[in-house]
């Protein structure tokens, strides 16, 4: 944590500083209020005359040092929050940061609802941990041995008393925080599992309420809900027991420096000044007591979430970048090279000795039965996941010897769930490419067949798509995706069944518009549909992770039985030649 730190440590010192200052002045009242007792009232050492000069004198500079002490107490209190907020910008920017080169593995692994909570709870438990340590800990230990230090000057007697109570009210501190320490990191992943229902059900209340299930989505919240509260009512019970019992003890020592007050007073061998300047430094003692309890708390959370932000922190990057940036001899040639792939912890190969060679502008299209493999081959393109086995070369050089940016760069992806943000449909379209010129989005959209419809909204490309963009049908959401993917001029364009939601004209509208635009771009298409893939140059044909087939529609339907399975479920035996 001291890497953010440092940086405003500037900041830290000063607030220090002040805050040495307003204890001081609170260190230094009680001396006043002595004086102002035993020689303005009393008289002690005037023959038992009072002294109203006295008594203005004091009050006055009482006044000073109170006006004084609270101009520190604010200065402090600002350098504070420009350490705290300052270290958790620091920290949240790097959080998310780091989150963006995470591989998919990683970020499966956290859990979204977790990275949620670690970048914004967890965070701000950490900023304000870092805002009491740096204003607490100078606070409760000044207070609390300078109380000491005043109370043992003034009468060593009542230094012992106070001195004798110690033990018990550490004793108290030490045992709640062992029982409360473990419940703050459960706590917080109780706190991530809201936040993943939270995540899942505002993402999914379409399909929750087309299957009536809101009732049962309420009681698995409530459920995740009444278990985050009862920790967090276990923690606050642990705590409502502690401050009492110190409170009591403190009360006991009140009592006890009364009772010995009022005998020595009584002897003649200390005044009442003296007493209630004990009394005083007493009650200081106290709060630094109390604020010190608050002050492990808070550090105990802290330090609970600065164990979840740190995990992020020093996650590294799985995908290693490697220093290969560009090729310009050849562009937009893929190949596979016995490649075999399992998701990382599943153990089950997805995939198995893969070969096959995709040429710079050819249009080859991906076929299959659900769950053979078609969306794992294409994810090895962009370097998505690395291969278990084998190579997988684009423009004949291994994609982990490319640098990542460099080798997405030449890539344009659309995937089988569109993808849109909430804002405007130019801007969704132009995140396919910086600074992209308006004549280059109408372009892109024209080729997406997409014109027509966003020129049919009131506000055209300025329209805003609402979050995740529930605003759109499938089909929209879909061309817009396209649009953007093309507006990217990417020597390789991949369609992952990304054209499902389009009627067949304009599917075929679309890759007629792609051809004539893109002729020289390497276009991989996964799709269910046979009218989807019979004009593409190739059609491999994949079956449990292997290559069945390969050849044109007209080679498969005579050759392959799995494709001719799929043209029979699709148009019919009786339509088939004629197809």
């Amino acid at each position: 944590m001291w890497k953010y730190i440092r940086k405003y440590l500037p900041f830290a010192v000063l607030a220090a500083l002040c805050m040495i200052g307003e204890v001081m002045m609170d260190l230094i009242q009680p001396g006043l209020m002595r004086e102002i007792v035993d020689d303005g009232v009393l008289g002690l050492s005037n023959g038992g005359v009072g002294d109203l000069a006295l008594i203005w004198r004091l009050g006055i500079q009482m006044i000073m040092l109170v006006l004084f002490g609270g101009l520190c107490g604010s200065m402090n209190n600002a350098f504070v929050h420009m350490t705290g907020q300052n270290v958790g910008n620091e920290m949240r920017k790097d959080c998310f940061r780091n989150i963006m080169t995470f591989s998919f593995p990683q970020i499966d692994r956290f859990g979204t609802g977790s990275l949620v909570t670690r970048v914004t709870n967890d965070i701000t438990q950490v900023q304000t941990f870092v805002a009491q340590f740096v204003r607490g800990m100078i606070r409760t230990t000044l207070l609390t041995f300078g109380s000491m230090y005043f109370m043992f000057c003034l009468n060593r007697t009542f230094g012992l008393i106070v001195l004798c109570a110690f033990p018990f009210m550490l004793g108290c501190i030490v045992l709640c925080l062992t029982k409360a320490n473990p419940l703050f990191t459960k706590l917080q992943a109780q706190l991530d599992a809201i936040n993943a229902i939270m995540q899942e059900d505002i993402s999914g209340i379409r399909i929750i309420k087309a299957c009536v299930r809101e009732l049962y989505e309420k009681l698995r919240f409530g459920k995740a809900n009444d278990e985050l509260i009862q920790t967090q009512l276990r923690v606050l019970v642990i705590f409502a027991f502690m401050n009492p019992t110190i409170n009591a003890l403190m009360y006991l020592v009140v009592a006890v420096i009364l009772q010995v007050g009022s005998f020595d007073v009584g002897n003649g061998m200390t005044t009442p000044g003296c007493v209630m300047e004990a009394i005083t430094y007493t009650t200081l003692l106290l709060n630094g007591i109390l604020m010190l309890v608050m002050l492990f708390q808070g550090i105990s959370r802290g330090y609970a979430s600065w164990k979840r932000v740190k995990e992020v922190l020093h996650s590294a990057p799985e995908l290693q970048d490697g220093a290969f940036d560009k090729n310009t001899d050849c562009q937009g040639s893929i190949e596979f090279r016995d490649v075999s792939f399992a998701y990382p912890g599943s153990g089950q190969a997805v995939l198995e000795h893969v070969n096959l060679k995709v040429n710079q502008g050819e249009t080859v299209a991906i076929m299959g039965a659900t769950g053979c493999g078609k969306t794992s081959l294409i994810n090895l393109i962009p370097r998505f996941y690395d291969v278990t086995s084998g190579t997988v070369l684009v423009d004949g050089v291994d994609v982990r010897e490319y640098r990542q940016k460099a080798l997405r760069e030449k890539i344009a992806v659309v995937l089988q769930k569109s993808e849109l943000f909430g804002m405007t449909i130019r801007e969704n379209i132009s995140w396919g490419k910086e600074q992209a010129q308006d004549a280059d989005i109408v372009s892109a959209a024209a080729v997406a067949q997409a014109a027509g419809f966003i020129m049919s909204t009131a506000a055209g490309y300025d329209t805003p798509v609402a979050e995740r963009g529930m605003s759109l049908s499938g089909g929209q959401k879909q061309r817009i995706s396209i649009a953007r993917a093309v507006l990217k001029s990417a020597e390789i364009l991949i369609f992952d069944d990304s054209t499902s939601a389009l009627d067949l004209k304009t599917e075929a509208d679309l890759y007629g518009a792609l051809q004539k635009s893109h002729p020289e771009s390497t276009k991989i298409i996964v799709a269910q549909r046979i009218a989807s893939v019979r004009r593409a140059d190739r059609i491999v044909v994949m079956d449990h992770g292997r290559i069945a087939a390969v050849g044109t529609h007209e080679e498969l339907r005579k050759t392959c039985p799995i494709y001719q399975d799929i043209c029979n479920s699709q148009i019919g035996q009786e339509r088939i030649e004629k197809f």
